[in-house]
């Protein structure tokens, strides 16, 4: 068997593997996020949404539905992986891919599949819900399907690098939480950044997932806070920066080689 056959062979396994986790656990991967962003549309689409009315002349329920579905994708993209990974190194079966005959790059990709993949089951099914809510329109589908992907990409290798450093299951938890809900709700998610000090607005310029969310929201409705080569700019550095990244643990096997 060819390197590269085998390194196909490799990658094709983690990504059935991770789907089959995916599909195998779906009350747990795929249930709660759709309840989660159900209960945004309700909470802050209907009955919050109700009072502010327009959003840059948009009406607020349509103006938030992007962000709500991004948000949905990229935080399953995160969790896939970091859970993944780092229960590969909590079982020891991590080392069996450390000492396979398989390419690094390869090994990168599937554990990023999976979680682009589960980014887009939860991102389909919360677009599902938002139908029930608002009329979404597909104003740029390329755009859109763009934004996505490299949202999800973007979040998976972040989840990787945080696989690699946690050493207990709290750790895993711990950026989730103080660091990406914080960005998150400070993206442009539930407003434009717009109505925001000028100090803040260059403050949220510097959150990627900003561009992220301008991303998505331009393919949907054709409005964004940024332009849209910059916000492709922001993700496809941000991209590159972390596989990069992620790519240089996996090679040297730091956190990974006790």
């Amino acid at each position: 068997m060819s390197r590269l056959r085998a390194d196909l062979v490799g990658f094709e396994c983690i990504v059935r593997r991770e789907v089959n986790r995916i599909l195998r656990i779906w009350a747990q991967t795929i249930l709660p996020p759709a309840i989660t962003m159900t209960l945004y549309f309700i909470i802050f689409g209907q009955l919050i949404g109700s009072r502010i009315g327009t959003m840059g002349g948009i009406a607020y329920i349509d103006f938030i539905a992007p962000g709500i579905i991004i948000m949905a994708v990229i935080n399953n993209a995160y969790a896939n992986v970091v859970s993944s990974f780092f229960g590969a190194k909590f079982g020891r079966h991590v080392e069996e891919l450390l000492v396979a005959p398989i390419n690094e790059h390869f090994i990168l990709l599937g554990y990023v599949a999976g979680g682009v993949l589960r980014g887009v089951m939860v991102g389909a099914v919360v677009t599902a819900v938002a139908l029930f809510f608002t009329d979404l329109r597909l104003h740029h589908p390329l755009v859109m399907l763009a934004a996505l992907l490299l949202g999800s990409v973007i979040f998976s290798l972040g989840g990787f690098i945080n696989a690699v450093y946690a050493k207990k299951f709290d750790d895993v938890s711990i950026v989730p939480t103080f660091i990406l809900t914080p960005m998150t709700y400070l993206g442009g998610v539930f407003f434009s950044i717009d109505l925001l000090p000028e100090v803040w607005q260059h403050i949220a310029r510097a959150n990627p997932i900003l561009y992220m969310v301008n991303g998505f929201r331009y393919g949907l409705l054709g409005v964004s806070d940024v332009g849209l080569g910059m916000a492709f700019g922001v993700m496809a550095l941000f991209a590159v920066l972390l596989y990069a990244a992620a790519y240089h643990l996996l090679k040297r096997g730091i956190g990974l080689r006790s």
